[in-house]
């Protein structure tokens, strides 16, 4: 999850935080294998990044948190809500994000890579802005849990838009193997931004809305009358003469094509 330091700084060693702060016709449930393969490998190179900018945090005594991560109502580090969900604060902290990250990342994007990154940068915006516009003042904010959380909402949220309970119903069930996330969205927990989770919720509502599948009404060819050549209903032609009492009605309703 995403953690905070108040004022920026770093207390003794490196901290162990617990959370991030941030952090009709359906659609049918089968899987599309190689969306999913594709899902998979993203979620991998992800984690991997991740870990590697870990690794090189560490190295340089967690250096990369204070130059890129999210210090509220500072409008010089506001391009930072782009860098920060790529930080943690410990080995502790992203061995938490880790796990969460991968499964809600994947069920986020096995039913479309190419809407999965725009869901990325939609719930990073939302859960930065959140913590950059509403956490107290020079507090220094990284983490990956506002990305979990909008993972999450994206999930649940394009199953019922899409009415595809099968995908809403897997997050749910995930959410409830990873429990303890749960438990660092409460305002008041320690070293934790759940304003910045409840940001990244909101924004993966909102991408299930303008991410959701949209189908548009079949239309329907009128090619015949019923019975004839073109089958089903259509428009039946009905020759008239000049002299027909009704042969100005049935051109105007023949203009609008009834």
């Amino acid at each position: 999850m995403t953690s905070q330091f108040g004022g920026g700084s770093l207390p003794g060693g490196p901290p162990v935080p617990q959370g991030r702060k941030s952090g009709a016709v359906s659609r049918g449930p089968e899987i599309d294998v190689a969306e999913a393969k594709k899902a998979f490998f993203v979620m991998v190179g992800f984690i991997g990044l991740i870990w590697i900018l870990q690794a090189i945090n560490w190295a340089v005594h967690y250096r990369l948190d204070f130059d890129y991560g999210i210090v509220s109502h500072n409008i010089s580090r506001l391009p930072e809500i782009f860098t920060a969900p790529f930080l943690h604060l410990s080995w502790a902290h992203i061995e938490g994000n880790s796990g969460p990250l991968f499964v809600f990342g994947f069920l986020a994007a096995y039913r479309g890579v190419t809407k999965f990154l725009g869901v990325t940068v939609l719930v990073a915006v939302t859960s930065g802005m959140a913590i950059w516009l509403f956490q107290g003042g020079n507090e220094l904010t990284v983490g990956a849990s506002g990305l979990i959380f909008g993972y999450f909402g994206y999930v649940v949220s394009r199953g019922v838009f899409d009415r595809n309970l099968i995908d809403a119903l897997a997050a749910v069930v995930m959410a409830l193997s990873y429990a303890y996330i749960l438990t660092v969205a409460i305002p008041g927990t320690p070293g934790v931004s759940w304003i910045g989770h409840l940001g990244g919720l909101i924004g993966g509502i909102a991408a299930g809305w303008i991410f959701r599948t949209r189908r548009g009404l079949p239309k329907t060819e009128r090619t015949g009358p019923p019975g004839g050549p073109g089958g089903g209903s259509g428009t039946v032609a009905i020759p008239t003469t000049p002299d027909h009492p009704r042969a100005d009605l049935y051109k105007e309703l023949g203009d609008l094509g009834l």
